[in-house]
């Protein structure tokens, strides 16, 4: 136990110095470029720093297993180094020389007049390393937000040089060590803050795509009770991809068997998911991250059905709808009979996410509340899913748990194999702690809301289990609010001591005024 509670420490400590750390860079260095526009130069330098540290513990690993003892790939020519690229790109699916090693370069970034040019060359080469090969599309693009000739960063070469020397050195001295040695997942947890910090400022830009861990891991947990594996991780707008990445934390990398799937329609977003997989040390072969419009042009018919699905769509965006024939007769539509409104995609991304699950699997989903109880093409879709009892549990979220708005959000859980025709509803809504400016779920929450999706049984003001003919009969309406009876915490009154009570007050009152009374009439007298 005391070397538990001592990793614990540790593991605090290395996450504190970390966090304490990336703050101060972003202080120091934001300057004139916008805090979440320089997220992006923060992000982009992490990952050149982690893919080329990463490359070369792995080249010095195979040497040193050779028995070439003390052997630095950092300290080869480029030369002597082409030699290893075809194999290295079939095994990490990029090639960085030595020369064009973050190390290398933060080296002799401060005598470099041209360090802009130097480091575009580098990235430019580092993505072209993986054309042809299969990694091609995971590395395609991967710095095109870190634009080292922006006017962002200066208005002159010599300016911008000097923003890029700081930040190179910055990201240099981070203590992130060796990834295999730390107790925490560095890289990757530097990333999440960077993310948790940015999207907390930024109002709803950052929201859009960053869902808070501590939820991500509730969504994981709910999709992989009773699994100590799963065959492929699904999100159908997948942000950051912190929410698919939960899972190597809960069920391990390698237990997640055929990999990491999403899809994300904004392009920086889709950058930054890339980038998250590499400094979650995911291989190329292990993800495949999309990007598009889900609703419309998904990219992954070749690889569902998946076992878990987790998603924090965008709340009640616009979306093609019944603009578009073609949609009605989609098999991922066309079984609800009705689409989803063209000003609320909502339900649309759930049909999307039900009809890729497979028939053993379960999908965790984040929704806007108001798909719970609207009427019209809403409430017929509701009517499909609860008929065919598809609905497992709704769960009721705490207000102000999300970046960019304070609205209360619900998780709608699906499953294809119920053993029962029953709905459980969750109140969570009391489930909170607050964290600084936002409200957040501590390990007893989380737990709670996670013990109870498996009891799957009554408890009085927090979980009902509900008949799915009594939810027909009540309009297919799914708020938690219409099961879940919840406590009354008002103060009982006695009313008859109250009226008492009263009656002294009123009586005293009337002692008070005729006491007043004969003071003024005494002093009138007497005048």
């Amino acid at each position: 136990m005391k070397k538990t509670d001592s990793q614990d420490r540790t593991k605090e400590q290395e996450r504190t110095e970390l966090h304490r750390a990336i703050w101060q860079i972003a202080n120091d260095l934001r300057g004139s470029v916008d805090g979440w526009d320089f997220k992006s130069y923060v992000l982009g330098m992490l990952f050149y720093r982690f893919i080329s540290e990463n490359l070369a513990n792995y080249i010095n690993d195979d040497e040193r297993r050779a028995d070439k003892k003390g052997f630095d790939y950092a300290n080869l020519s480029d030369k002597e180094a082409e030699f290893g690229r075809t194999d290295t790109v079939k095994e990490k699916g990029f090639y960085i020389l030595p020369s064009e090693l973050f190390t290398n370069v933060c080296k002799n970034a401060r005598n470099d007049a041209n360090l802009n040019e130097t480091l575009s060359t580098v990235f430019n080469k580092i993505e072209n390393s993986a054309k042809g090969a299969s990694s091609e599309d995971d590395l395609k693009g991967l710095f095109d937000d870190l634009d080292v000739n922006s006017n962002k960063l200066g208005n002159t070469v010599e300016k911008r040089n000097q923003k890029l020397v700081k930040l190179l050195e910055a990201i240099g001295n981070l203590g992130l060590g060796n990834y295999s040695d730390n107790t925490i997942d560095a890289f990757g947890d530097a990333y999440e803050f960077l993310m948790t910090m940015y999207a907390s400022n930024a109002g709803k830009s950052g929201g859009e795509f960053y869902t808070p861990q501590e939820v991500s891991e509730l969504l994981a947990e709910i999709t992989t009770v009773g699994k100590k594996e799963v065959n492929k991780v699904y999100d159908p707008a997948c942000g950051s991809g912190s929410l698919l990445l939960k899972f190597a934390k809960v069920l391990g990398r390698e237990n997640v068997r055929q990999g990491f799937f999403g899809q994300e329609i904004n392009l920086t977003t889709y950058n930054l998911c890339r980038i998250n997989m590499f400094l979650h040390d995911i291989n190329y072969n292990n993800f495949d991250i999309a990007l598009g419009d889900t609703l419309t042009d998904p990219k992954h018919w070749d690889e569902e059905p998946f076992d878990a699905i987790v998603s924090n769509p965008p709340y009640s965006i616009k979306w093609d709808g019944d603009a578009n024939p073609l949609l009605i007769n989609d098999p991922r539509y066309s079984p609800a009979g009705v689409l989803a409104p063209k000003s609320k995609a909502d339900l649309a991304f759930t049909m999307h996410m039900l009809s890729w699950l497979s028939t053993s699997g379960t999908a965790a989903i984040v929704e806007f509340p108001g798909v719970l109880y609207r009427n019209g093409a809403e409430q017929k879709i509701r009517k499909y899913l609860i008929d065919n009892n598809y609905v497992d549990t709704v769960i009721q979220l705490p207000p102000d748990l999300f970046f960019g708005t304070g609205i209360a959000t619900c998780i709608i859980v699906l499953k294809k194999s119920k053993k029962d025709n029953k709905t459980l509803f969750i109140d969570a809504s009391a489930e909170f702690v607050r964290g600084g400016n936002k409200n957040k779920l501590s390990e007893a929450n989380r737990l709670k809301i996670l013990n109870a999706f498996c009891d799957r049984q009554d408890s009085e003001y927090f979980a009902k289990l509900i008949d799915n003919k009594t939810i027909a009969d009540n309009d297919y309406n799914v708020a938690v609010s219409s099961y879940v009876v919840a406590e009354d915490t008002r103060e009982a009154v006695d009313i008859t001591k109250l009226n008492a009570k009263i009656t002294q007050i009123v009586a005293r009152q009337n002692e008070l005024r005729t006491a007043i009374d004969e003071i003024v009439n005494d002093i009138e007298g007497s005048t």
